[in-house]
């Protein structure tokens, strides 16, 4: 009798004891940690999220350091950055590489809009698909992301500019706008900022000619400028809030010795306009830090995917070294913003130039 207890018992025990290894295991093979993973865990699966960044378009050293901050922010989370861009600056080689990024099934698309409304239904279709969805530096529309990484406010970057270029021509004369692309929003936004400040009795005296698009294509911005010269002979100023763009200018006034004559300002990578601020072709700039803008976007991204924050106004993260921030409104959308334009001139471009 005793015998046969002690068998009982010990089958029970090992029935028991296999139940619970195979629960654990099924479990598991049924997306137990799956589930975990979604929620941002990626630790618990042993594998990384994949987490993608699109900007506008190939060969342009803004660009490139925004994806550097970006690649930086996902390999600090322990995960994948997938750096993407079109040769052209359309929204059409944008939507075809969001259809690619959906189909490879990856966690995340942070992109800067070529068009602000084109992108919608590809990324609507990758959100659908569970793919969590941001833009940073020029926005999509509010129905197309779940928030938005913004460099600076767009309005302290619009009246900055024309307060900046006043200055600079003693409050009179004509000036002139050169931009990227027609569609970009961020372009745009400083645009008619820059306008709403020109509506001040204080700019009476200055006038804006023309607002002109080189695309942010180099070859395209010089022309742009050229053909601004020509048009507009009493030109005093250019305004180009684009680092293509006002690079492109600068090399267009160095070589036609416009130094005294025309004066330029605008956004510029400090590494490409530190020899314009230094001969005195462009007085002073303005910009952000760009690494700093696509390492802000990688941290919103993971928080997004980790399930950390969703896009609603008010809501808090820790951003890695740039600390936490926070969700605002941005129209019927919301945006993170990452601070003020920084000024750039003589004083310290030497320190800035190798740095980005």
């Amino acid at each position: 009798m005793l015998t046969l207890g002690l068998t009982a018992v010990m089958a029970l025990s090992l029935m028991a004891g296999c139940g619970t290894k195979d629960g654990a295991s099924s479990g598991s093979d049924n997306g137990g940690s799956a589930k975990t993973a979604d929620a941002g865990g990626s630790g618990d699966t042993g594998g990384k999220k994949k987490f993608a960044i699109i900007f506008k378009n190939t060969g342009n050293p803004y660009g490139e350091k925004m994806m550097e901050g970006f690649k930086k922010a996902i390999e600090e989370k322990g995960d994948e950055a997938i750096l993407k861009a079109p040769d052209q600056p359309t929204a059409e080689a944008q939507i075809q590489m969001i259809e690619e990024l959906i189909s490879q099934k990856i966690d995340s698309i942070s992109v800067v809009g070529n068009d602000p409304d084109a992108l919608q239904p590809a990324l609507t279709k990758a959100m659908n698909a569970g793919i969590k969805v941001s833009s940073l530096d020029s926005a999509v529309n509010s129905e197309s992301r779940l928030t938005h990484v913004n460099q600076a406010d767009p309005e302290r970057i619009g009246r900055t500019l024309i307060q900046g270029v006043s200055e600079m021509i003693g409050g009179e004369g004509e000036i002139a706008i050169l931009s990227a692309t027609s569609q970009a929003t961020n372009q745009n936004t400083w645009i008619e900022w820059m306008k709403k400040e020109l509506e001040d009795a204080k700019y009476a005296n200055i006038k804006l000619v023309k607002v002109a698009y080189g695309d942010d294509l180099r070859d395209k911005s010089v022309s742009e400028t050229e053909a601004l010269l020509k048009s507009y002979p009493n030109l005093k100023a250019i305004i180009a809030p684009t680092t293509v763009g006002i690079a492109a200018a600068g090399k267009v006034l160095t070589d036609k010795g416009l130094k005294d004559k025309v004066k330029l300002t605008g956004l510029g990578l400090p590494s490409e306009m530190a020899e314009y601020i230094e001969s005195g072709i462009c007085p002073w700039m303005y910009l952000w830090n760009p690494i700093d803008v696509g390492y802000l976007a990688g941290y919103t991204a993971e928080s997004l995917v980790k399930g950390d924050i969703t896009g609603a106004v008010g809501e808090k993260f820790t951003a890695g070294t740039l600390g936490e921030k926070e969700i605002v409104a941005d129209g019927d959308g919301t945006q993170i913003m990452l601070g003020d334009p920084f000024k750039f001139d003589a004083s310290n471009i030497a320190e800035w130039k190798d740095v980005y």
